[in-house]
């Protein structure tokens, strides 16, 4: 007993003193586990761009990897106590220089914001001061307009696109109402050349511009710290698919607990800042949430933005998810919705998902448009998600 205690003692020290005491302390004192975690952590904000080797307080930064911070953020929120968290999260803002720019004007305005500095400012603006936190939700509204200029009139167009092509009656009632080129070219396999004519067998209604609520739209979005970049685009997309009046549009941001931000729809940055980066994930809990939103199945599309990796039990998961198809759910899972290339997500259970017929894949913010418009016309999301893996490779 008194060895592990004295292991444990050598233990502490080296989270303390961080990598230059390794020698001193030998094997011992190594951290494993959390432990190792804890280091990391704590090594990334005091130990300098290099790593160990400089004692804990010393002069360092988590470096220039914006994508990284929030990602730290969050392993920060798992591993320490609140009280530490906050005195590190301060840390944070001097030693990524971000409490310096916000304080200051002409840095605010000089500086090219991305989605990674939004996803960062969104993670530490409980620390901000008030001044520095107006500053910063300035910056998260210049990402956003950005964004929304790049990609709001292609979604829209898109899934009107799709609304206009979905409204199409297999079976007229009237020869009016016929789309006599769209039959035409339903029923070219049923062409009689020695006739000069064509046997519309299938005959292809006029798309009606019908008023009122044509789709119900649910986007379920992951706020645990790996999700970062995916949130601040899906708080985008949220907001431009609720401006479209034939669109009920549903937004829920979810950890261990769930948001429903969908009150907050008309301004993505108020959609942003009511989120909260970092903590665990309950894919579960969220889907049970959804259910309960779902008016009418065979008209709902429900967009699952996360990397699986579930907290809770994966098997209700899988089977809530399964249950929604069943009952005419769209359900696509989206397992980053950004442009960092190939996600880390869980496997498992993508796989159990993708086995009920619930595709789970990668996203650029690019194609979610046309993602959205194949999920409101009832098209197959798992043959749309294989050719555009095929496409890219």
């Amino acid at each position: 007993m008194q060895e592990d205690g004295e292991r444990e003692r050598l233990r502490r020290w080296r989270l303390v003193l961080g990598g230059a005491a390794e020698g001193e302390l030998g094997p011992a004192g190594a951290p494993g586990g959390a432990g190792a975690r804890m280091d990391a952590a704590l090594g990334l904000l005091y130990d300098g761009a290099g790593g160990a080797g400089e004692e804990r307080g010393g002069p360092g930064s988590l470096g220039a990897s914006a994508p990284g911070v929030a990602r730290w953020l969050g392993d920060v929120r798992e591993l320490f106590p609140s009280g530490v968290v906050q005195v590190m999260q301060g840390d944070a803002l001097d030693r990524l220089g971000l409490r310096r720019m916000l304080l200051e004007p002409d840095l605010v305005e000089a500086v090219r914001p991305d989605v990674h500095l939004a996803a960062a400012l969104l993670s530490l603006r409980e620390a901000l001061p008030d001044r520095a936190r107006e500053s910063a939700r300035a910056v998260v509204r210049r990402v956003a307009a950005e964004l929304e200029e790049r990609l709001a009139r292609r979604t829209r167009a898109a899934v009107r696109g799709a609304l206009d092509r979905s409204a199409r009656a297999e079976r007229p009632r009237r020869a009016a109402d016929v789309d006599w080129p769209a039959t035409i070219r339903r029923n070219l396999r049923h062409r009689l050349p020695e006739r000069g004519t064509v046997v519309p067998e299938t005959l292809v209604g006029r798309a009606r511009r019908a008023g009122g609520v044509r789709r119900d739209v649910v986007l379920a979005v992951d706020q645990s710290a790996s999700m970062a970049a995916s949130l601040v685009y899906a708080g985008v997309f949220g907001a431009v698919l609720a401006s479209v009046r034939a669109l009920r549009t549903s937004f829920v941001a979810f950890d261990t607990s769930v948001a429903d931000l969908t009150g907050l729809l008309s301004d993505p940055v108020d959609v942003l800042f009511g989120t909260s980066l970092g903590g665990g994930t309950d894919v579960n809990r969220a889907l049970a949430y959804c259910a309960g939103l779902v008016r009418r199945p065979a008209e709902t599309v429900l967009v699952l933005v996360s990397d699986l990796r579930e907290g809770g039990s994966a098997e209700d998961m899988v089977r809530r998810a399964g249950a929604l198809k069943s009952s005419g759910v769209q359900v696509v899972v989206v397992l980053a919705l950004s442009d960092e290339g190939a996600p880390r997500y869980d496997r498992a259970n993508a796989a159990a998902l993708a086995a009920l017929g619930i595709p789970a894949f990668a996203c650029s913010p690019d194609r979610f448009p046309d993602l959205m418009a194949a999920a409101i016309e009832g098209r197959s999301l798992p043959e749309w998600a294989d050719r555009e893996q095929a496409d890219r490779c």
